[in-house]
């Protein structure tokens, strides 16, 4: 690992730690969506950046900014965008999609959401896939200050290009509490494809409204695939 990697990542440790609050909800665990949604008439920003640098001469960088707004109760709709540099040519894609919580129980730690994300290149669209995914998930938090709270659901691919991998599969993650302030999370995606990893990581709540999160995704078809990510997203 290079040292401006590992400075990069102590900067970033670093700034997660520097105030208190307590973790608000997320609309991705890391990669895989959550239960989650964003409250009506509010505004969730992030931005998302992942790299392989440290483990390739060459790598990629990976930016992405996204957006998500609460249009009404238990419903969220929003956009992201995605480029990538240093990885041959790749397509700037935007990406929209919304989700809706159609069952949720307090007292039992319990909710179910749907959702969809559509895939659509804008730029070297000639060979580019455009496709969507679509996915059902559930989670159960469990009861105290530290209760875990476990993710699990399935996904497909609608209109994916046969020989880019699999076409649907299964999710899971599982959120920590480690401290007030301090969580550890993991997710994944099965499936051989461009969504197929594993992602161990911690967030770190910077204020009541904002939370950095950094970890390392590790591919299920092989290591070259693996990549370090981080993402910062606060609501207004």
């Amino acid at each position: 690992m290079s040292k401006r990697t590992l400075l990069s990542i102590a900067l970033l440790l670093s700034g997660g730690l520097l105030s208190g609050g307590r973790a608000r909800a997320q609309s991705t665990l890391v990669n895989v969506p959550s239960t989650d949604v964003v409250a009506e008439k509010k505004v969730y920003a992030e931005f998302d950046f992942i790299t392989d640098y440290a483990w390739r001469r060459e790598g990629f960088r990976t930016y992405v900014p996204r957006v998500v707004v609460g249009v009404a109760p238990n419903l969220e709709a929003g956009v992201n965008v995605s480029y990538t540099d240093g990885a041959g040519v790749q397509p700037i894609e935007v990406q929209p999609n919304f989700k809706w919580r159609f069952y949720r129980n307090e007292s039992k730690g319990v909710a179910a959401s749907v959702g969809c994300i559509l895939y659509l290149p804008i730029t070297h669209r000639r060979g580019a896939d455009t496709f969507s995914m679509c996915y059902s998930v559930l989670s159960k938090k469990f009861s105290g200050n530290y209760g875990t709270r476990a993710t699990g659901g399935g996904y497909a691919l609608i209109s994916r290009q046969s020989g880019t991998g699999a076409k649907g599969g299964a999710i899971a993650g599982v959120e920590q509490p480690l401290s007030g302030r301090v969580n550890f999370v993991m997710d994944w995606f099965s499936g051989q494809n461009r969504f197929g990893y594993v992602t161990p990581g911690f967030s770190f709540t910077t204020t009541s409204k904002s939370a950095l999160y950094t970890g390392y995704s590790m591919g299920n078809h092989g290591r070259g695939n693996n990549a370090l990510f981080a993402f910062y997203g606060i609501t207004f």
